[in-house]
């Protein structure tokens, strides 16, 4: 059984899918504890549902692209068999997951969206480094910033995965400035892109089941 935490329709606020309505289901439990963390709330509350039912309830959302989130969804056994069958359902699938477990259980049709974590985070040394050769051409990474130190870190990481593959840079609200963090790219003409969070801008930063 899955722990679900919720399902609910929103715009999708990160990835290049940012902007597309898109249909979420966050799972309960992490693996991390990184600092700027802003889903824990989901750490403990769930109710349990068969992947059938997730699938169902989903797919009755009626949009084309949906996202598995927590949490980490890569901590539940049954993940790899919500997201083939939503792929077997013509979806297009994301998957959000923090980089500290192995991604090859993946459907190969599923987009995973996949963090690296900074020092900034504490969770550095989680980071199964691994990932970043198991990356399939649709895949996606993300780094977290909380200063310059984490933006020298994930330059120096990212120049690993840049051939042709979406990279990621999004600065951690009340943290970074996305000004003095755009300002930095610019200067080292990183072939990264700038994410903002789009969700938190359209809402509230607190506001959740968005």
């Amino acid at each position: 059984m899955l722990k679900v935490h919720e399902i609910f329709a929103s715009i999708q606020g990160e990835s290049s899918f940012a902007g597309w309505p898109c249909g979420f289901l966050r799972l309960s439990g992490c693996n991390l504890a990184c600092s700027w963390c802003d889903t824990r709330y989901a750490g403990d509350s769930f109710a349990d549902m068969a992947v059938a039912d997730a699938v169902a309830a989903l797919m009755a959302l009626g949009l084309p692209l949906v996202e598995i989130t927590g949490g980490e969804p890569l901590l539940a056994p049954e993940t790899p068999h919500l997201v083939a069958a939503l792929a077997d359902a013509g979806l297009t699938v994301l998957v959000e997951t923090n980089g500290s477990l192995d991604i090859r259980g993946l459907d190969a049709r599923a987009v995973a969206v996949m963090d690296v974590k900074c020092p900034g985070s504490g969770m550095e040394g989680r980071n199964d480094y691994a990932n970043l050769d198991r990356l399939r051409p649709r895949d996606e990474v993300k780094f977290v910033l909380t200063d310059r130190a984490d933006y020298d870190f994930a330059r120096e990481i990212a120049a690993r995965v840049w051939t042709g593959r979406m990279v990621h840079f999004s600065p951690v609200p009340g943290l970074l400035d996305p000004a003095r963090l755009a300002a930095w790219m610019l200067a080292d003409t990183v072939r990264a892109r700038l994410s903002l969070q789009l969700h938190k801008y359209i809402w509230s930063p607190d506001a959740r089941g968005v």
